[in-house]
């Protein structure tokens, strides 16, 4: 299923709780809220976005201590979690969502090669609890190649929460 496809099957979803989605992109530099905004009636569901590529952008938008990024790197789950749920709160939204990774060709270590990615996603739970999960892929590929599996990856994992 392609990065469109999974939007327009997240829209109806969304729609449905009547819920908005704020995304935090690092390695992707916007193409997730690209392609949720490609869909005519997004503002229905998507709340907004921040492209926050340097460490700095992380702390001043999202509130992500510089501890934390100091301490484990900018592309680490608790760093990923911590985007997440700074998106869902200052946007006000319902849900939020995070990527941050080394799409390449350079940047990569031992420990983080390239194609590292982590996730996460803020949603409500049941009793409106906001929850977060996080996830490490590695993708293959070049640079546009890292950055698309990453989209359809994230988008792929919020349909998951959703529908579970």
């Amino acid at each position: 299923m392609s990065s469109i496809d999974h939007a327009k099957t997240l829209a109806p979803l969304l729609l449905a709780r009547g819920w908005k989605v704020a995304l935090a992109e690092s390695c992707t530099g916007g193409l997730v809220c690209a392609t949720l905004t490609e869909l005519s009636g997004s503002s229905e569901w998507f709340e907004r976005g921040y492209i926050t590529y340097s460490n700095q952008a992380k702390t001043e938008c999202l509130g992500v201590p510089v501890e934390l990024i100091e301490s484990h790197g900018a592309v680490s789950e608790l760093v990923a979690k911590a985007m997440a749920q700074g998106a869902q709160r200052n946007a006000g939204s319902n849900i939020g969502v995070s990527i941050t990774g080394i799409a390449g060709p350079t940047g990569g270590t031992a420990e983080k090669p390239v194609g590292t990615v982590c996730f996460g996603w803020t949603i409500p739970n049941t009793s409106g609890e906001h929850v977060t999960t996080c996830q490490t892929k590695l993708f293959i590929g070049d640079r546009q190649a890292i950055r698309q599996q990453a989209t359809e990856y994230a988008l792929t994992g919020l349909l998951t929460l959703l529908n579970n």
